[in-house]
């Protein structure tokens, strides 16, 4: 019953864009995959996120972070990645004195050699449930419509939920 209150956010993750769509309201965000973090000797904080972390690094000294680009894998900084994350879930969630968790569909973009391994697929699931999803599923393949991210899921073809 609760689930029908619960907003489905459809996440698709590449190593230079973050896409997040509310399902429910139809907003979408899309931005740069960045985050900027305070230097040393002050506690890591973050400073900016998207398109705000490139801005906030040219203002003050702070350490640009890409959590999703490296050369062997997609996920490169789990802790940025999981602090972009609820950084831009709360973006497109809306500010709300009670707001339910969201349901969440990870879609990491591109095409790995051999595919994503089980690491991969799990780090994914547990950057969505640490940045406050209430479920996570991860779906690798094409990319999804609405109307397929509120059929079935078992129906879907073309891909594979993990």
């Amino acid at each position: 019953m609760l689930s029908f209150f619960s907003p489905l956010v459809y996440i698709q993750i590449s190593p230079n864009l973050l896409t997040l769509k509310n399902l429910k309201t139809g907003l979408e965000i899309s931005e740069v995959a960045e985050i900027a973090l305070s230097l040393p000797p002050k506690p890591k904080v973050i400073l900016g996120a998207g398109a705000q972390a490139r801005l906030a690094s040219a203002s003050e000294p702070a350490q640009l972070i890409q959590p999703f680009a490296h050369p062997r894998s997609l996920v490169s900084d789990f802790a940025s990645a999981e602090a972009l994350i609820r950084i831009q879930l709360q973006r497109v969630l809306g500010k709300g004195w009670l707001r339910v968790a969201p349901s969440v569909v990870m879609h990491p973009l591109g095409n790995p050699d051999g595919r994503f391994t089980q690491v991969e697929l799990r780090a994914f699931r547990e950057m969505a449930l640490g940045a406050g999803a209430s479920t996570a599923r991860v779906w690798t393949g094409r990319p999804l419509a609405n109307h397929e991210l509120l059929s079935d899921p078992a129906a879907l073809s073309g891909g594979k939920w993990e």
